[in-house]
């Protein structure tokens, strides 16, 4: 059987085309990062007097280590609790219950409109007058991030089970599991292989908004570079090694993933088909 392909192969005229486009996009860009480096230079940007506090001052770097470990604190914190809300949001909102179903899906709905800065504030000032209890910025940030990203998590997951044939829970009905062991046992680990590059982005995106913590005062790594740059008077230096922190985790965070998704490929191909599975017309459970 022929592979589909998703467009036409090209000639040589349209490789010809293809080929001077592309080196011309590349001398357009070398042009705008020239005349940047130019006028950078020009502005002393490229003095050693700026990038001498990373050779000369090992507090930089503790200070940037305690960012570092704050950004992290909060963002494994919230990854955790907003994997486990979206799990929870989704199987609600995937419930043939109306009672579940509809106020399920009007706290997802709502979550997700409401935008992240508004919810840190929301909990940083507005709790405290309610509950009379002061709640650390730590737990503000995690809290807020929990909420947003857990309501996002819980509609990646409903997709990822939506996509499994049909056949996976007539099967497993067959052999009498119930809609909630179907879900557990046959959907969501299933669903995991499909959503996974959907969830690692959205852990991602949550890990670079713990930087939004800086406006109720916790010590995160933005917060941590705005301080410096604040005494050394070199923002574009030190703006730029933190750029370069936040995608360094990224990237591996993204390779993490990459790694997991392999091995659980290779996993599912070499697992056996036991004599005892229920097979349909649309999958094997």
């Amino acid at each position: 059987m022929t592979a589909p392909v998703l467009y036409d192969v090209q000639g040589p005229r349209g490789r010809r085309r293809v080929l001077i486009s592309s080196i011309v996009g590349a001398l357009v860009l070398l042009l705008v990062l020239g005349l940047a480096a130019r006028r950078l230079a020009a502005n002393g940007q490229f003095d050693y007097d700026k990038y001498k506090p990373f050779f000369t001052e090992p507090q930089l770097y503790r200070r940037l280590q305690d960012g570092l470990e704050n950004t992290l604190h909060a963002a494994v914190y919230a990854m955790v609790l907003a994997a486990v809300l979206g799990v929870l949001l989704a199987f609600g909102r995937l419930s043939r219950r109306r009672f579940i179903r509809l106020p399920v899906i009007a706290v997802i709905e709502f979550f997700r409109g409401v935008p992240l800065l508004l919810l840190i504030f929301a909990l940083f000032l507005a709790w405290p007058r309610v509950v009379h209890t002061d709640l650390p910025a730590l737990w503000a940030l995690v809290l807020a991030l929990t909420l947003y990203n857990g309501a996002v998590i819980a509609e990646i997951v409903r997709a990822g089970v939506q996509s499994i044939p049909k056949g996976q829970t007539e099967a497993a009905y067959a052999i009498g599991l119930s809609r909630g062991q179907t879900l557990r046992m046959v959907l969501l680990p299933q669903a995991v292989r499909v959503m996974l590059p959907a969830l690692i982005s959205q852990l991602v995106v949550l890990l670079k908004d713990t930087s939004l913590g800086f406006v109720i005062g916790y010590a995160e790594l933005l917060r941590t570079g705005g301080q410096l740059v604040q005494v050394l008077r070199n923002p574009l230096q030190l703006y730029l090694a933190v750029a370069l922190i936040y995608i360094v985790i990224n990237s591996l965070l993204s390779a993490l993933a990459g790694y997991v998704e392999g091995r659980q490929r290779r996993t599912s191909a070499r697992a056996p088909v036991a004599p005892t599975q229920v097979e349909t017309g649309m999958g094997v459970l």
